[in-house]
């Protein structure tokens, strides 16, 4: 126990940090990669529903996403040791302003630079701890395209299950947009922040 509580207080100070560089961090990652914004234009409808699938929570229960039907979802890679990982707290924030609208649920991963070693319940313990988190967290999985990603991962980055989408995570903190039917609507990268203008837009 004495080890757990030294790592999670450890990475708590390393994020402060981070947390301290977040804004700079994300302006300078607007101009690459980490800026991409993508839109379901032609409104393709998914040829596999998403409300179809299951989510293994860290807390070893089981979310069904067909109780999410007529809420939008917001499904975003998580990690702990991230410059990004400030965004839990505006994430935290939307979902308190939207209540029963919207749904945020996370997928902690060590997918980008191994920026999430910690395990599932150090994980929740660092999300409550710091941010508040209310929202549900998966069970930490891969979200990268491979022959281990995720189910639900493999629904948003998968034309042939979404269609119209083949873009993975470019890090930790990409956000994928649903909307109340099960249609996938937009893909935010890591440095649009959950509280600008357009990503608000896209859950009007």
């Amino acid at each position: 126990m004495k080890n757990r509580s030294t790592t999670v207080k450890s990475q708590s100070l390393k994020q402060k940090v981070l947390r301290f560089m977040y804004p700079l961090i994300r302006k300078l990652g607007k101009k690459g990669e980490n800026g991409t914004v993508l839109t379901n234009e032609q409104k393709s409808q998914p040829l596999t529903s998403l409300h179809n699938l299951k989510v293994d929570l860290n807390t070893g229960k089981t979310l069904e996403l067909q109780e999410f039907k007529g809420k939008k979802l917001i499904l975003v890679n998580t990690a702990s040791n991230c410059g990004y990982t400030g965004q839990y707290s505006e994430l935290q924030s939307l979902q308190e302003r939207y209540g029963n609208s919207l749904q945020v649920i996370a997928f902690p991963a060590n997918d980008f630079a191994e920026q999430e070693k910690s395990d599932d319940n150090e994980i929740a313990e660092f999300c409550q701890m710091n941010y508040g988190v209310t929202f549900p967290v998966a069970k930490k999985s891969v979200v990268v395209k491979n022959e281990e990603q995720q189910e639900l991962f493999k629904w948003l980055t998968s034309k042939d299950l979404n269609g119209w989408n083949q873009h993975a995570p470019d890090w930790n903190f990409s956000k994928y947009i649903v909307d109340e039917n099960g249609l996938l609507t937009h893909y935010f990268g890591p440095s649009i922040s959950p509280l600008e203008e357009q990503f608000l837009r896209a859950l009007e």
